[in-house]
């Protein structure tokens, strides 16, 4: 989440009018899809200024898509991104949550009912995380995440869920997604966080790594098996994850 917010005045949650532009940017879709990958950029806490690709929180997922697509070359796994409409969660708004959901009622309509992992950085991250329990998501990739105090978990029951999170955040906190996983599994989740040493909430102190995991992440929970399921390999990231006493360090 941009530690910069701008607070506007809230009011009830907006719908997309018709006509208005779509949920769903595709960014590689060459054909029948056989998975889908998409991604959810950050935000602010509170503002109702329009979301353009061009805003830092924006470009900064640019590298990251890149990386998945790197990681994951095959043709039929879509991969695109979620377009907001504005750059705050704004408070019971949660209008990133609305925009998320609309993006995968378009991909369903776009690549029909294939499994999906969505990979989502900070306000990205907690709106991945709380549409997890729509019945084609399989996993969640969340980088950073905003992890309030009380966030739910219950949507993540027999969700696979990869944390990945810089010890040096500051502006997310990296304690916060611990706990956040911690609640996760106790509510039947397979989720388990990876810090990133020396690393930053924009993902550019050690970029290689951040993006080498993200990558490794997704191809991992893309080829592991639905809902309920095993959490995946022996030696894959989620395994080591679980296996790590709090969390795991890259």
């Amino acid at each position: 989440m941009d530690s910069r917010t701008r607070r506007t005045p809230l009011g009830a949650p907006g719908r997309r009018p018709a006509g208005e532009r779509p949920a769903l940017v595709p960014l590689r879709h060459g054909g029948p899809a056989s998975a889908a990958v998409l991604v959810l950029h950050g935000g602010r806490a509170d503002s109702l200024t329009p979301s353009r690709p061009w805003n830092v929180a924006a470009l900064r997922m640019r590298p990251v898509a890149c990386a998945v697509a790197a990681a994951v070359p095959d043709d039929e796994v879509f991969l695109g991104r979620v377009r907001y409409r504005h750059r705050g969660w704004n408070g019971s708004r949660a209008d990133p949550v609305q925009d998320a959901r609309q993006a995968l009622t378009e991909l369903t309509r776009l690549v029909g009912d294939v499994p999906v992992i969505l990979v989502g950085h900070s306000m990205g991250g907690r709106t991945a995380l709380r549409v997890a329990d729509a019945p084609q998501v399989r996993g969640v990739v969340a980088l950073a995440p905003w992890c309030p105090e009380g966030e739910p978990v219950a949507q993540l029951r027999d969700r696979k869920v990869i944390v990945l999170h810089g010890d040096r955040d500051r502006v997310t906190d990296p304690q916060a997604s611990v706990s956040f996983v911690r609640r996760a599994r106790d509510a039947g989740s397979h989720a388990g966080v990876l810090l990133v040493k020396a690393g930053d909430h924009a993902m550019l102190r050690r970029c290689g790594t951040w993006h080498r995991a993200t990558g490794a992440a997704v191809a991992e929970l893309l080829t592991s098996g639905g809902p309920p399921g095993p959490p995946g390999p022996a030696d894959g990231l989620l395994a080591t994850a679980l296996a790590a006493s709090g969390a795991g360090v890259l």
